[in-house]
């Protein structure tokens, strides 16, 4: 009889399945609708002149809040900055990239103080100190006359397009003599540099003298 008592007190309570069936999914409040988005705005697509879908880049127009809480304006960098692409001088370029231009006769050669500064920037040549004025002189030791024959015509190749000529000379079977300078100015200009820097991108490898390997 106390059993029954006790369990009559939870009589007038909704059973566990009856509770499940009539719960109600959550309700949310609507979101205002100056903060909606039409759809129209959530994503354009770019199309083709063939019609064809580029792609769908998800892009929407700000929000009419957003625009009011000048958002824009809270990033980083200007609209206004100004991109220029610099092209670089020709003291940015290396020798072998210049152009020789023509030369006046009243202009002064190159002092030898810049010359040496000059010098270090091409391969295998060195300063003359002749009556006329300085000038450059590079030395090739080759394997044969051929060979000689070979570079001279790859070093005609190369300085025919820059208008500016070395003296050169094949010595003895195997060996070519280059000396460049400008006698309308009785001495260097830039042009013999470019032109030397140009002649040291000459392929030589196949004309020199193999080296002899010594077995130990």
């Amino acid at each position: 009889m106390a059993v029954s008592s006790h369990l009559s007190c939870f009589s007038h309570l909704p059973s566990l399945s009856s509770t499940h069936s009539t719960l109600s999914p959550p309700s949310y409040l609507p979101l205002p609708s100056s903060l909606r988005t039409p759809r129209s705005q959530k994503t354009f697509k770019i199309r083709a002149a063939g019609g064809d879908l580029l792609g769908d880049f998800g892009a929407r127009d700000p929000f009419p809040a957003e625009i009011e809480s000048g958002f824009g304006e809270k990033v980083l960098g200007f609209s206004s900055t100004e991109h220029k692409i610099l092209i670089p001088n020709l003291s940015a370029l290396s020798l072998s990239q210049q152009e020789c231009g023509p030369v006046s006769p009243l202009q002064p050669p190159i002092s030898r103080e810049d010359a040496q500064k000059l010098l270090k920037k091409v391969v295998g040549w060195r300063l003359l100190d002749e009556q006329e004025g300085l000038r450059l002189q590079c030395l090739w030791k080759l394997r044969d006359f051929k060979c000689g024959v070979d570079l001279i015509n790859r070093i005609h190749e190369v300085v025919e397009v820059t208008g500016h000529f070395p003296n050169l000379h094949l010595e003895q079977p195997n060996q070519v003599r280059a000396e460049l300078w400008t006698a309308s100015i009785g001495g260097l200009s830039m042009n013999d540099f470019i032109v030397a820097a140009k002649i040291d991108q000459i392929k030589t490898s196949d004309l020199v003298p193999k080296k002899m390997r010594v077995w130990a």
